[in-house]
């Protein structure tokens, strides 16, 4: 059991104890670091940055998987440039004019692309530092040519210039003495703590019981049904008062359902913020591997309850007013990134005793989830 307090000011909830942080993250990647991306390192990286030794954090693994694909990609570029060439050798072999004024072409441009990287160091200015992507070549409006068929071409200069870093005392000022490391660990305090979202908290008290929340004003132990009310409360902006009535369609209950049925069946539920969705579906976690699904929670008013009145029927159709210019644009974002658009109604129960009793159980049975996956179709790929 682990204790953790609700913050009035963000309407979160906040975990300082060291222990606590990376038991919720490790053993199912809760919450997230408020001053890391996801994963709490704010601690790791300020070691290093000062010279400290530190554990390797996740935004370093990503910054060198990104760097390897990068490479990967010229390598793969720099390999499809060569079998061009041969073919247009072989073409030119064989009489083909084309062939002929495209190689000469192409054999051009890398002579001037030699012949101005080669200048400078005639000079005396060798290139030390290169920016990024070293062994592409930046052609000028006048260099761009376009292939017969109207496809750009990418040359690459034969002489690839690496990297240099130079050499200097900054490697050997890192490794400081042991007890100059020792006294300015003793300064360096964790200033990150571990956020939580409300759902992720009702779960883990309601579904898991593992945590305890505490009110950060009084210090009292709040309730699981006590939690839920809170929670609801603070689902729109202002937060609603004490007496309002918990209602069926509360955006928080809604997304909880949601949360709670995906959690339940396994699959690790992130935030989807970033991507204009509510949540990301992982499957083993956010350390292993990228989301493949990308969630939108929407609410569903099929029992005849809804309808039963013109005013009824009038006030679903303004919470359900959505476009499909808007379904477009959000399935347009999931494609680009590569994950799959889900649908998830949640089928909204009609008012009932357990909602005003805040009896959770009762409340969670009268809800549904279905599912459906929404897919980008693209003529020349579908055809069969």
């Amino acid at each position: 059991m682990y204790s953790v307090y609700f913050d009035s000011a963000t309407s979160s909830i906040h975990v300082t104890d060291e222990k606590a942080i990376r038991a919720l993250w490790e053993m199912g990647f809760f919450g997230k670091g408020s001053l890391s991306r996801s994963e709490p390192s704010w601690l790791e990286r300020e070691k290093k940055k000062r010279g400290l030794a530190g554990q390797k954090t996740s935004e370093e693994v990503t910054r060198k998987r990104r760097e390897e694909r990068r490479e990967m990609k010229l390598e793969r570029a720099r390999k499809e440039q060569e079998a061009i060439m041969q073919q247009l050798k072989a073409e030119a072999a064989n009489g083909n004019p084309v062939a002929q004024q495209q190689l000469a072409n192409d054999t051009a441009t890398v002579n001037d692309t030699a012949d101005t990287s080669v200048a400078p160091q005639a000079n005396g200015s060798a290139h030390k530092d290169v920016v990024s992507q070293p062994d592409m070549v930046l052609t000028t409006d006048e260099d761009k040519q376009r292939t017969p068929n109207g496809t750009k071409t990418v040359r690459f200069s034969p002489i690839v210039e690496k990297k240099e870093i130079p050499k200097s005392d900054d490697a050997s000022a890192n490794h400081q003495p042991i007890d100059q490391i020792d006294s300015v660990e003793e300064f360096l305090t964790n200033e990150e703590h571990l956020q939580l979202s409300n759902e992720e908290t009702l779960f883990l008290t309601y579904g898991l019981g593992v945590i305890q929340v505490f009110d950060d004003a009084t210090g009292s132990v709040i309730s699981t049904r006590s939690l839920l009310r809170l929670f609801a409360q603070h689902s729109t902006f202002p937060s609603r008062t004490d007496s309002d009535i918990l209602e069926p369609d509360n955006q928080f209950l809604v997304s909880y359902v949601a949360y709670h049925h995906f959690r339940s069946l396994g699959w690790i539920v992130r935030s989807g913020v970033k991507f204009g969705v509510d949540y990301l579906l992982y499957n083993r976690g956010p350390v292993f591997a990228h989301a493949e699904f990308a969630l939108l929670v929407l609410p569903s008013y099929e029992h005849p309850f809804w309808s039963a009145t013109a005013e009824r029927r009038e006030q679903i159709a303004k919470k359900q007013d959505r476009t499909w210019w808007w379904l477009h644009g959000v399935n347009r974002v999931q494609a680009h990134v590569l994950k799959t658009l889900v649908l998830c109604f949640v089928d909204i129960p009609p008012p009932s005793e357990s909602f005003s009793t805040n009896n959770i159980g009762e409340m969670l049975r009268q809800y549904k989830v279905r599912e459906m996956v929404i897919k980008r179709w693209i003529p020349n790929r579908s055809r069969d």
